[in-house]
């Protein structure tokens, strides 16, 4: 309220004298403005401008002046800022055959730590918080809304995760239940869900339903997904097509990520921020600054402009008649 009644003050003043040096520049209004003794229209606007700008200046400074400062640390993120990343993990032993990569010497597990790597180093994943499940029969959180990057890196290279489970098949779908579980009390649109699997038995049915705090899903494909290798009475590859309808029924994006990293647009598809519009999420600090910088601005512009184009008649001797 405060900055309010200061705003209102300085409008008024800077209204009056608007008004009393208008009534002194029309005394010499021939002399400022040539034979026709008026500016040029837009002028008309211009006490309304310098008043308005008093006003918006004296505001801004006084709510600058009076709210609390914002301390800026250089790993502070708010809480309303925070984003998920949740990670659904294949770690059947189908991802250590060795046929992916490039020039098909990697194993599945190693391109895809290649192509986790390659995500975290295109997202800004200092403002996620990442949770890990691992699926293979079934599925287990690993670690939940962790801020610690190498935590994750250690378990993904280091850690055989597919010994906490029991044989079987693997279950892809139990591991996206499970992250949908962990992410339904999260903020709308809050989360991206990455699904990294070779596809190798996923069931064509029970698709879980994801909450609305998942904003963008991307899966990757991992393996040939041609030739394959034998494991386990069976011939093991990429399910391509499986994948791609998995992502579609989840209403993200697929890639193969056998031989090419995950293009920038897929993945800034999957990672789009899904808050309020930049204009909704301003604070009454962001609008006191706006209001200083645009004051500023109007007071410093309009004398240069009215010295330039404020009347109509341009002083001086025409250009043919000197040269006559």
């Amino acid at each position: 309220m405060v900055a309010e009644i200061a705003a209102l003050g300085a409008l008024l003043l800077a209204a009056l004298g608007e008004l009393l040096h208008r009534r002194r520049l029309a005394r010499y209004a021939h002399l400022l403005f040539g034979p026709g003794a008026r500016p040029a229209p837009w002028v008309a606007a211009v006490p309304w401008l310098r008043a308005a700008a008093f006003g918006g200046l004296a505001w801004g400074l006084t709510t600058l002046l009076l709210i609390e400062p914002r301390v800026h640390e250089s790993d502070e993120v708010p809480e309303a800022e925070w984003r998920h990343l949740v990670l659904v993990y294949d770690v059947s032993p189908s991802m250590h055959l060795r046929d992916a990569g490039p020039n098909g010497d990697q194993t599945r597990a190693e391109r895809a730590q290649d192509l986790i790597e390659s995500l975290f180093a295109r997202v800004p994943i200092g403002r996620f918080k990442i949770t890990v499940i691992a699926t293979y029969n079934g599925a287990k959180p690993v670690v939940e809304d962790t801020k610690d990057i190498e935590l994750v890196r250690h378990l993904l290279a280091q850690v055989d995760m597919r010994f906490a489970f029991p044989t079987g098949s693997t279950k892809l779908f139990d591991g996206i239940a499970e992250a949908a579980r962990i992410a339904k009390h999260w903020r709308v649109g809050s989360a991206m869900l990455v699904v990294v699997s070779d596809g190798d038995t996923v069931p064509a049915t029970g698709m879980p339903e994801l909450p609305p705090s998942i904003a963008g899903t991307l899966v990757v494909g991992v393996g040939d997904h041609v030739t394959g290798k034998f494991i386990a009475g069976h011939q093991s590859r990429q399910d391509a097509s499986t994948l791609r309808q998995v992502a579609v029924r989840l209403g993200g994006e697929f890639h193969n990520g056998n031989k090419r990293q995950v293009p920038s647009d897929v993945l800034a598809a999957a990672a789009a921020d899904a808050r309020k519009p930049l204009i909704e999420r301003l604070t009454r600090r962001e609008y006191a600054l706006l209001a200083v910088v645009l004051g500023s601005v109007v007071l410093a512009l309009v004398p240069m402009l009215l010295h330039r184009f404020g009347a109509r008649a341009r002083p001086g001797v025409p250009v043919e008649v000197r040269a006559a």
